[in-house]
């Protein structure tokens, strides 16, 4: 067994001992494994630096975008909610398989565990990272981000009686204000995601307390009209990206906001 802590700290260098699809399967492995210390800890750390460096040769982060893909269907849930993670790093680092996108987009609205943490796994955060897997793909040339917005909307109005509480909200909205600047977008598509939440808001029948996919779905679009109104940072200090016809989104968000308010 690796120790991953050491090789974190010696600045991710390879073990001269070990084989590369040896390590990089371990690594996998670990991405999936029960105890938070391992799956969240340095094989995650080292993992990421190994990708982002080209460390890892492009036929094996195929393969390992493979292996994430076919994850999304374990019947563990701690295994299924860091696949995203690691598909978003490949993808990041210019990886890409149309097989990716069609796995991740039937996991991400029928997954049911939404905890973002749990007091024995640690971070499972379903939506979290499953948002940012769908921002990587939604600002992908080879996706069409139509697609991702349909899944977003998807993923706000599945029944659940979990309210996000790690700030899912937060992290769905920043991903799908990513896809929306798109500069491909047609005005059309900016906004059409939208009319279904608008359909399912207007035949809400709100009572108290409220449903918590309604206030997970509010609470979503209320962030996202900030970002639509002000602009969304891809990452750090990065100067804010405007959205695509931002007025069109604005005022769809209003729109698809008010068929509630008004109940």
């Amino acid at each position: 067994m690796t120790d991953w802590k050491s090789v974190e700290a010696a600045d991710c260098a390879v073990p001269a001992d070990r084989h590369m699809d040896d390590l990089v399967r371990e690594l996998s492995r670990a991405l999936a494994d029960p105890d938070p210390q391992v799956r969240d800890g340095a094989p995650y750390t080292v993992l990421a630096t190994w990708i982002a460096r080209g460390t890892i040769a492009a036929s094996r982060r195929l393969e390992l975008g493979d292996e994430m893909a076919a994850r999304f269907t374990d019947p563990r849930v701690e295994a299924r909610t860091f696949a995203p993670l690691v598909l978003d790093m490949l993808v990041e680092a210019g990886d890409f398989k149309p097989g990716w996108v069609d796995a991740f987009e039937r996991w991400y609205p029928v997954e049911r565990d939404l905890r973002g943490h749990d007091e024995r796994l640690g971070w499972l955060h379903a939506v979290a990272h499953g948002a940012d897997l769908l921002a990587g793909f939604g600002c992908h040339p080879r996706v069409a981000p139509v697609r991702m917005l349909d899944l977003a909307a998807a993923r706000l109005m599945v029944p659940t009686d979990h309210v996000y509480d790690q700030l899912e909200d937060d992290r769905l909205a920043r991903s799908i204000a990513r896809v929306l600047t798109r500069t491909d977008l047609s005005e059309r598509d900016a906004v059409r995601w939208l009319d279904p939440i608008a359909d399912r808001f207007g035949a809400a029948r709100i009572s108290t307390p409220v449903p918590a996919h309604l206030s997970n779905c509010l609470r979503t679009l209320r962030l996202l009209y900030i970002l639509a109104d002000r602009g969304v940072r891809p990452a750090g200090e990065l100067p804010a990206q405007p959205l695509h016809h931002r007025d069109a989104v604005k005022s769809a968000l209003a729109a698809a906001l008010d068929r509630i308010v008004r109940r």
